[in-house]
């Protein structure tokens, strides 16, 4: 099976290297070494920075290295060549707007793929990395053509699918009320790992998923202030879920918050969540959940800390594979659709400095009734 891999830059440890890598030499999901079971052929990048990787990798594994998107897709041919395709757009030079977003051209990237697709007849299992888009209307328009289109399709973080401690896996059904999160690092990239964390867990919650009705982010002072008031309701959840980290006994959370964020997320069908984000430090990503009738709430640690670097990174490589082999999506990617238009409006509430309605987020979806991630 000929895969081919359109990203912006290929240099080590960038998401290009992490899940390229692992297509080229084998991943350890569950930490059990799986060589891989296709063949990366093809590969273009939009950007050359000074350590790049490809030359030296295109001649260790003999890849074609291309010019262009339609190029990498067809093998230099007039049709689509390929049987899979990832969709790297993760990193790379490129500028940021006013309220702090990185504006990666993913939409017009992959815009030039679902082109050759049309113009080809024909389109294969597809994987489109991290979010659609900084813009809310760009996501909706790539993933509508996608969906029309009609070829298997994943996107979304790596987190997800990462080692959880303790082990939570949510029955489907369960009538999660409130949520409280506490994530780290910049808003944009990191931000969006802690949503799909978040949303990985609540889209299992009685009713199903039904979209977003309003957003907000509050920074600085705010935040305790929001906590001490309308949030009250946010605060012990907050704190459950910072103290599932063992690095929690390290710091209290307000000495570690030094510009602290919150998210506050209204759904449509009345859940509640505030995801606190910290500035980088050694705290993980963690959730708690409100479930009636438990006296605790349900919580977890996403991607506790190993020996082994990324290995969240190996669970997504299989789960890639087994959609690109199977031509079965492994989890909705219309989860990815709704975190993407979280967080762009969560930028526009950023520029407005206020709370913002939601239009379009209406997402509905059912989740799968077995989900599949890393346990060892």
């Amino acid at each position: 099976m000929k895969v081919a891999a359109v990203v912006t830059e290929y240099r080590w440890y960038a998401h290009a290297d992490v899940i390229c890598g692992r297509l080229l030499g084998g991943y350890s999901a569950n930490n059990i070494w799986t060589p891989p079971r296709t063949q990366l052929v093809s590969v273009y990048r939009a950007q050359t920075p000074a350590n790049d990787m490809v030359p030296d990798l295109a001649a260790r594994h003999n890849l074609r290295v291309c010019q262009s998107i339609p190029e990498a897709l067809t093998l230099g041919g007039k049709k689509l060549a390929v049987d899979a395709v990832l969709f790297i757009a993760e990193q790379g030079q490129y500028p940021y707007n006013d309220v702090g977003q990185h504006l990666y051209p993913r939409f017009e990237m992959f815009s030039q793929i679902l082109d050759l697709y049309e113009a080809s007849g024909s389109s294969v299992p597809t994987y489109f990395d991290k979010h659609f888009s900084y813009d809310w209307m760009k996501a909706k328009a790539i993933f509508d053509r996608s969906r029309k289109l009609g070829f298997p399709l994943m996107a979304g973080s790596s987190v997800p699918l990462s080692l959880r401690a303790p082990d939570l896996d949510i029955p489907l059904g369960t009538p999660i009320t409130e949520v409280g999160c506490v994530g780290h690092g910049q808003l944009d990239a990191y931000g969006f790992h802690m949503l799909e964390a978040m949303q990985c867990l609540v889209e299992r919650r009685k009713g199903g998923e039904t979209g977003v009705r309003e957003v907000e982010m509050i920074e600085g002072n705010s935040v305790w202030a929001w906590l001490g008031g309308q949030g009250a309701w946010a605060k012990p959840l907050i704190e459950s879920a910072y103290a599932t980290d063992p690095n929690s006994n390290t710091m209290s959370l307000k000495e570690r918050a030094k510009d602290p964020v919150i998210f506050r997320i209204q759904y449509i069908d009345g859940l509640k969540v505030a995801a606190l984000m910290l500035t980088p430090s050694r705290i993980g990503r963690t959730v708690a959940l409100r479930v009636p009738g438990r006296r605790e709430p349900l919580r977890t640690l996403f991607g506790p800390k190993t020996v082994r670097p990324l290995p969240h990174f190996d669970g997504l490589v299989r789960s890639i594979e087994e959609m690109f082999v199977t031509g079965k999506e492994q989890y909705p990617p219309e989860r990815t659709l709704l975190t993407t238009g979280i967080l762009s409006y969560l930028f526009e509430s950023r520029r407005a400095k206020g709370p913002v309605a939601a239009p379009g987020l209406n997402v509905s979806y059912r989740a799968p009734d077995n989900v599949w991630y890393q346990r060892a």
